[in-house]
């Protein structure tokens, strides 16, 4: 078999069968959902009730996993708490495709992107999501947003707990995520929950500034370890320039002696 034509858009193989000569035609949409599936053959979540009993949902809340009639609300939701997205890494967030592609749907097939709604009564207040790494079993803070009026509800502190205990659960010995310095919620979310701030991304992403205007911004880079300390390589320092040796010794005293 062999690649016959392709473009961005679609793929031709050609093959062989029973002596004739055949093609296939394979849609960037179906090349994109098979890579998914092998990507995340074995992959399994553990389910929020798991997860639920290290990590208790906030007074009045709870979770479920995306159903895909929750799709359109999700889409909605995000337009009015962060518009600023539209254009960007998470401007995917706002497109039905990119959940029925890559994100676990409740009661479907679990794929590497993990999605927890958060409700108060019959009202969604927020979601966060998680991307499972599979080659170096990490788990990435993918994109998440709280309701304006439940940004001072403790539900972004609870959303970094939560994804600590799921990466844990599902054997990940790191978790990260890259933070907006628009707002200091997150970031607040993050050091209460013992993530290290890395350093900052200039230029990371994209976002509306202002109406009308994008720029490049900058972000936070925050992480935090999973596995017991014996379990780290530390470098050497014979191996490090100064500069490189003086911000890990500024990060990682605890690593470097004298």
């Amino acid at each position: 078999m062999e690649a016959f034509f392709s473009s961005q858009f679609f793929l031709i193989l050609q093959f062989s069968f029973e002596g004739k000569t055949e093609y296939l035609l394979i849609t960037k949409e179906t090349m994109l959902t098979l890579r998914e599936q092998l990507r995340c053959e074995q992959m399994k979540w553990p389910e929020i009730s798991e997860v639920e009993k290290i990590v208790p949902f906030p007074d009045g809340c709870s979770g479920q996993r995306l159903r895909r009639k929750d799709i359109p609300l999700l889409i909605e939701s995000i337009k009015k708490w962060y518009p600023d997205i539209s254009v960007g890494g998470a401007s995917c967030y706002l497109t039905p495709e990119f959940y029925e592609s890559q994100a676990t749907l409740e009661g479907e097939q679990d794929k590497s992107l993990f999605v927890l709604m958060i409700w108060k009564s019959e009202e969604l207040i927020g979601f966060i999501s998680w991307d499972w790494e599979e080659a170096p079993e990490t788990l990435y803070a993918r994109f998440g947003v709280v309701s304006p009026t439940s940004r001072s509800a403790g539900i972004g502190t609870f959303g970094m707990q939560f994804g600590e205990a799921l990466g844990r659960l599902v054997g990940a010995g790191f978790i990260y995520s890259m933070c907006t310095l628009k707002i200091p919620h997150m970031q607040s979310a993050f050091e209460r929950s013992g993530y290290k701030l890395l350093g900052f991304a200039p230029g990371y992403d994209r976002e509306v500034v202002s109406p009308g205007v994008v720029k490049r911004v900058f972000e936070a880079y925050y992480a935090k370890i999973l596995v017991p300390l014996d379990e780290l390589h530390v470098p050497d320092k014979k191996n490090l320039t100064p500069q490189t040796l003086a911000l890990f010794k500024t990060l990682f005293p605890e690593f470097i002696s004298e």
